[in-house]
């Protein structure tokens, strides 16, 4: 048996990585450096502390197994890292896992250093403040989040989790609905309410896009393992607009682990999405797996009851009256989502502010005319390429397809373009239904078609036939 460290360990790596992911293999396996053999005990350097504990939570058997093999049966392997500024490092003995604690060699290089307090993203560079600030909207609560057929199931499942977190069978919280119907508010007033009966947790709010940015930074700095660490502490995470995560296979994957953990050890987790999870593209199976096991709860369109009671409330909220007719003909009116009723109340409250005239039934007509007519709807990206198909008569798996083909490749970025204007898809997400494509073939298909636009007329001509077939959807 040969006493080579560096041959060891390297069969060592030709098993496991037949019995690990390949984002896994990348992550877990390959910055590990092999530094001695002595005997029986093969001794590796890890980046952080925090290597050791996950090495040992998930791998363990799989070490055991490999080290057995090429060492034999009474092999070790010591796992050497920097845990304190005073250089110890930190040591695993297999197969029993007994843990012991040799100092770090003279002259050793010290490996990445995983922080005692776990660094927090939220934090500007240069301040102090290291505590968690859980990012919710004092605004944003039960008490005017209106009740409605629409959105009862959501809001009842959310008040039971403030109740118990974590300890409910709605975890994942998965909620889901179109643009402005009250998801965002909804996830702030878990929030809060969390907070107030349970002061003692650890709550936060994050965007989807924020996180992954915060990920892409910490990998940059190779502060991963700090990353995951932070979110691993929180009680009760609260995710907006999952569907930013499509496309973004290593955000998808830290959150996984991140996911895994909080579920594990029954802390509460809250997701929102702009539509039914299996209907997300470009997302993992093995994430849309988990999100269907707790309660996928949707916000529909409010009734013109709840439309009512809204407008009611913000003027209660403002301390200002219109009269019954008004509120009758708004509520009637206006009824794409709740964020678009918000916006006519905002202008009829500033006109008759600014103005000092009282709101009339026919100040009301002109602003929601002009208001509703100058709103871009959102439509979902699979409706664009449906129509866009439909005019080109072409299907959309014939869109998908790797061609050259003129008649496809331009359905397909028309089809791009349309939905980032129509759409609040990442472009990310674009492409990922547009044939599995990268966002910077959105973007130079956006480009493409903008060009196009302005210097073709006939081109000019079809596409605002294909836009008017959407716009008036």
């Amino acid at each position: 048996m040969t006493n080579d460290h560096v041959e060891i360990w390297s069969k060592c790596l030709s098993v496991i990585k037949d019995n690990v992911t390949e984002q896994n293999y990348s992550t877990w396996f390959a910055p590990i450096v092999p530094l001695s053999i002595e005997g029986k005990t093969l001794t590796i350097e890890v980046p952080t502390l925090f290597f050791v504990e996950y090495l040992e939570e998930h791998y363990i058997d799989l070490l055991r197994t490999v080290i057995r093999r090429f060492i034999g049966e009474k092999g070790k392997l010591d796992y050497k890292t920097a845990v304190d500024s005073n250089n110890n490092a930190g040591s695993i003995t297999l197969p029993s896992a007994n843990r012991s604690f040799p100092k770090n060699p003279i002259g050793q290089p010290a490996p990445q250093r995983l922080s005692e307090v776990p660094l927090n993203p939220f934090v500007i560079p240069g301040l102090k403040k290291q505590q968690i600030d859980s990012q919710l909207n004092e605004n944003y609560t039960f008490d005017n989040f209106i009740e409605g057929e629409c959105n009862r199931l959501a809001r009842s499942a959310g008040l039971q989790i403030a109740k118990m977190p974590g300890k409910t069978s709605f975890n994942p919280l998965v909620i889901y609905s179109g643009t402005g119907l009250g998801k965002t508010h909804l996830c702030h007033a878990i929030g809060l309410e969390t907070k107030r009966l349970h002061p003692e947790k650890t709550v936060l709010y994050v965007q989807a896009e924020q996180l992954s940015t915060q990920y892409v930074t910490a990998n940059k700095n190779n502060n991963r393992p700090d990353f995951i660490n932070f979110y691993q502490m929180i009680d009760v995470l609260i995710i907006d607009d999952i569907q930013f995560l499509a496309g973004k296979p290593g955000t998808q994957d830290v959150f996984f682990h991140i996911f895994n953990h909080l579920q594990q050890n029954n802390k509460q987790i809250v997701i929102t999405s702009d539509r039914f999870p299996s209907d997300l593209q470009g997302m993992e199976d093995r994430l849309l797996s988990r999100f269907k096991w707790g309660l996928t709860a949707d916000l529909q369109l409010p009734d013109l009851v709840t439309r009512t009671s809204i407008i009611r409330e913000k003027m209660h909220d403002n301390g200002i009256t219109f009269p019954d007719e008004v509120v009758q003909y708004i509520a009637t009116n206006v009824r794409n989502n709740i964020r678009e009723l918000e916006g006519v109340m905002n202008s009829l409250m500033a006109q008759s502010v600014f103005n000092k005239k009282a709101v009339t039934i026919e100040m009301t007509q002109q602003i929601i005319d002009r208001f509703v007519r100058n709103t871009v709807k959102e439509i979902s990206v699979e409706y664009i390429i449906n129509t866009v198909c439909d005019y080109f008569k072409i299907s959309p798996e014939q869109m998908a397809l790797n061609t050259r083909k003129r008649q496809v490749v331009q359905a397909r970025q028309i089809a791009m373009y349309l939905s980032k204007k129509y759409s609040n898809a990442s472009l990310a997400s674009i492409g990922q239904q547009c044939g599995k494509k990268h966002h910077a073939t959105v973007h130079h298909a956006c480009k493409t078609i903008a060009n196009q636009l302005e210097t073709d007329k006939q081109f000019k001509v079809m596409f605002a036939d294909i836009e008017k077939k959407i716009a008036l959807s």
